[in-house]
């Protein structure tokens, strides 16, 4: 058992980081409920809730149609990588075929090439096919780098689940669909969970690849947008804060969802006893 002073010792780290962590997001949050004629900026406190701004620097980013962009692409990605992940990963981790191991170092080899290294001749690829300016010139590349991350996190998954639950299934007469998607699938909600969250964030988030793919305003994201605005609102602090807090709104909102699950997942390393 931990004495009184390791726990007092213990407590006061987790509130050191806690403050250190929520320094940034207080300053934004008061700097995005100030007035806009206001210089300050940081820590002042506002002088009132100007909810105003967050309307005024929607209108002005045009955040709505960048939303519709980053919510359409990101749902597709997501559902593309979760199916692609579960299915490839229940294949790596309990079917036996030939190149199995081979395919599957493959696929972590993407989780070592940088993203900076491939996007020139990806760009060139996806001008070559018509591709350029149009929303599968951002889902397709983000769906392929997601993948190496979630197949290796779901096949973690499949290898640490029962095996006398999918010998069960097999002498019930199941098959390898109906084991996946009626048992595993069911059991590995908080697995499922967590890499729905890592790669709602990282697509989300994702602004090299839609600056270089997207030149044309109707299919920007809102990364990209907040950057356009950003140039023409340079001094305009409180204008950015507010569009800087409506950028991170749905990321909270999908952490917030998810999180007991997200956090059962992290901690049980997507493995089933």
């Amino acid at each position: 058992m931990t004495s009184r002073f390791e726990r007092g010792v213990t407590y006061a780290i987790l509130a050191l980081f806690t403050v250190t962590s929520l320094t940034p997001v207080l300053g934004i949050l008061s700097t995005a409920f100030g007035r806009q004629s206001s210089l300050d900026t940081g820590f002042s406190l506002p002088d009132g809730l100007n909810w105003g701004n967050f309307a005024d620097a929607w209108s002005r980013a045009h955040f709505g149609t960048y939303l519709m962009n980053s919510v359409l692409v990101t749902a597709a990605v997501v559902t593309a990588t979760c199916v692609l992940a579960v299915l490839a990963a229940y294949a790596f981790a309990v079917m036996r075929f030939p190149g199995s191991t081979v395919l599957f170092y493959l696929f972590l080899a993407g989780l070592t090439l940088p993203q900076e290294a491939l996007i020139v001749p990806l760009y060139f690829d996806l001008r070559h096919w018509g591709l350029t300016d149009t929303y599968w010139a951002l889902i397709l590349p983000q769906t392929a780098q997601s993948l190496a991350f979630a197949v290796f996190w779901m096949r973690a998954y499949f290898r640490g689940s029962p095996r006398a639950v999918i010998e069960a299934a097999r002498i019930d007469g199941a098959s390898s669909w109906t084991t996946l998607w009626r048992i595993l699938v069911p059991m590995g909600r908080p697995a499922i969970s967590t890499m729905v969250v890592i790669v709602f964030m990282w697509t989300w988030n994702e602004f090299l690849l839609a600056l270089v793919m997207v030149s044309d305003e109707a299919h920007r994201t809102v990364p990209l947008g907040l950057a356009f605005f950003q140039g023409q609102h340079s001094s305009d602090t409180v204008l950015l804060a507010a569009a800087s807090v409506l950028i991170a709104l749905p990321v909270v909102i999908v952490y917030v969802l998810l999180q007991r699950r997200f956090i059962e997942g992290m901690l049980s390393g997507a493995t089933k006893e």
